[in-house]
């Protein structure tokens, strides 16, 4: 099998073990699961994370923990409910007795009545918000006040039933709970979900008026505060919180905290150790080379970090729902998923498009982005709090993406935060992103540009693909003409080679001191594809291209011309092309505008 960082190819014919017929069965793929108990109990694969619940522990009461989406949240606190429930005390061993907190139990286990809320099942027409939040809290506490009915006299359980708010009901639960010194734990699961979507739907009027005063969902709050022992929130961003508890502390906040920075996610060990139990269960073939597999994943799951301590300590965090989708593609196939990016994942993008609100920001977040897709990364740091009110400031904005995992530490500057794109999988999403905003201009002809990619990669025909992006970015540019300039043409052309499925598009990629616009890397994993592409992009304004600097015979245009050569030459003797193309047929392509239009395209032999 044939290795290289961005792909490994895999024999045509799958080998896999002989199992012998007493040999235990292998363990099912949790894929898009989240309860604890289902997956022990139907012997599907558990990442151990129990290791993390001491460390919970030494921490404050009130703990709140944000996490992007598809990173194992919901699975944490289904653990978490199992492990502390009084009502669970006794299955301690059925459930975790094969984990590391099975023969390290703490103090706590199965210690407290668990209120479990999760506000992402909150949801209907804004006029509706309470009522449907009053109906959705009173059924969790009926449910609660069920499970745990002999701990309490028979008039509260009546009382509970009967109370018509759920306010009420918190109060007369609280009240009992405390007279009999029975200790409470609220877990809440998306606490800041259906106040997302009425932040980014019905505006900031609307959304005020739930998370402040008096609104009901400050309110219930004010109760969780003064009621519950121990609290443990998640969600993906702190501006909900912000504005709730804005007068009275009601969490302690842990998410960039280095020692929790791998409790959600998957470490490299944890990626490791997952392949190789089904390669020795014989589940996947057994000439896989795990390391090759692990390689093949880092580009587009990997690279997460979300606590600055951790940069030099710990190894980078896998996206978790990404690998299992991989691997049980890996399973069914013995190759890699077609498409490296899970298509159930449409979903989280059109609720951090809107999240987003592209078409309604403000210059400077706009800025934001486009400094993050022409460069790969910005600068700035993470604010551990902020109010919505405060989002239209760009430091907010960068922290919001970066809560999002749409950002992840790379670096250090100084007393900065280096803050870059974590792989490809967020790339495409950026990518996507400004794609939409050119196709409100200038629609995209998808199907001939791919047909073009296609004879491109397959035949080494590569200038009609290149001159139909170029007009393209000259349709574009000529109705925008504060898209004008270098970086911005970067980022255009690396939106639209977004759509080839061919390559992977490796934008900014040292070679021999300096750094080529975009490398094509062949994705031989899903294509057979004969052609590479180095391509240097160049441009100057109009006023500039004709024009012959003092003591010079050339115009800036040629000698423009003359560095890009040397360049691309240079870059294509560097020793790590020869690898990165794979055998494949390497063509250097230079391509020079003047202001939008392109005025020279050529290939460098």
């Amino acid at each position: 099998m044939q290795v290289s960082k961005y792909n490994c190819i895999f024999a045509a014919q799958l080998h896999f073990i002989r199992k012998d017929p007493d040999m235990e069965k292998a363990k099912r793929i949790p894929y898009g699961v989240s309860n604890f108990i289902d997956i022990v109990q139907r012997n599907q694969y558990y990442v151990d994370k129990t290791m993390y619940i001491p460390k919970l522990e030494d921490e404050a009461d009130a703990l709140f923990f944000i996490r992007p989406r598809r990173f194992g949240k919901s699975l944490f606190i289904s653990m978490m409910r199992a492990y502390y429930d009084i009502d669970k005390k006794d299955r301690f061993q059925e459930l975790f007795g094969n984990l590391w907190i099975g023969t390290h139990p703490t103090e706590n286990q199965g210690k407290y009545q668990v209120l479990y809320l999760d506000f992402s099942k909150i949801g209907g027409k804004i006029e509706q918000l309470e009522e449907n939040f009053n109906a959705y809290c009173n059924e969790c506490l009926d449910s609660f006040i069920e499970t745990y009915q002999e701990y309490y006299p028979a008039r509260v359980v009546e009382n509970v039933y009967k109370a018509a708010t759920a306010a009420r009901k918190l109060n007369v639960i609280g009240i009992a709970a405390e007279k009999a010194n029975l200790p409470l734990y609220l877990i809440v699961d998306e606490y800041d979900n259906f106040t997302n979507v009425v932040l980014n739907e019905q505006g900031e009027e609307v959304y005020t008026a739930l998370t402040h005063a008096s609104g009901f969902y400050r309110e219930i709050f004010k109760v969780f505060k003064g009621m519950f022992a121990k609290i443990f929130m998640t969600g993906v961003s702190p501006v909900t919180l912000d504005d709730l508890t804005s007068g009275f502390n009601i969490g302690w906040h842990i998410s960039t905290k280095p020692v929790f920075n791998q409790m959600l996610g998957f470490s490299t060990e944890d990626v490791r150790e997952l392949f190789t139990y089904y390669k020795e269960m014989g589940e996947i073939r057994s000439d896989t080379d795990v390391e090759a597999v692990i390689n093949e994943m880092k580009p587009w799951y990997d690279n997460y970090c979300f606590s600055k301590p951790a940069l030099k300590t710990q190894s980078k965090v896998f996206n978790s729902d990404m690998v299992l989708y991989y691997l049980r593609n890996y399973r069914e196939t013995g190759e890699a998923p077609e498409q490296m990016i899970d298509p159930n994942t449409k979903t989280d993008y059109n609720k951090m498009k809107k999240l987003l609100q592209l078409d309604k920001l403000d210059g400077n977040r706009k800025g934001i982005l486009r400094t993050i897709i022409e460069n790969g990364e910005i600068m700035g740091n993470i604010e551990e709090s902020f109010p919505a009110k405060m989002l239209v400031q760009p430091q907010m904005f960068i922290s919001l993406l970066f809560y999002y995992g749409m950002l992840t530490i790379k670096g250090t500057r100084g007393d900065q935060l280096i803050l870059g794109i974590p792989n490809n999988n967020v790339r495409k999403q950026y990518y996507t992103y400004l794609l939409e905003q050119y196709e409100e201009i200038c629609a995209v002809d998808e199907l001939n540009l791919k047909s073009l990619f296609t004879n491109m990669a397959y035949d080494g025909d590569w200038q009609p693909a290149m001159e139909f992006m170029a007009k393209a970015y000259a349709k574009v540019s000529s109705v925008r003409d504060s898209i004008e300039g270098e970086r911005n043409l970067q980022g255009f052309f690396m939106a639209y080679l977004n759509l080839c499925s061919y390559y992977y598009t490796a934008p900014e990629l040292e070679l021999n001191h300096g750094y080529c616009d975009f490398f094509l890397l062949p994705d031989l994993t899903h294509y057979e594809t004969k052609h590479s592409y180095i391509i240097e992009l160049k441009m100057l304004p109009k006023k500039d291209f004709n024009e012959i600097p003092k003591g010079q015979s050339k115009t800036k245009a040629e000698l423009q011309w003359d560095e890009a050569v040397e360049q691309i030459k240079r870059y294509a003797v560097a020793p790590r092309v020869e690898a990165l193309r794979q055998g494949t047929q390497l063509h250097k392509i230079i391509m020079q505008f003047e202001g939008y239009e392109l005025k020279n395209i050529k290939e460098i032999i």
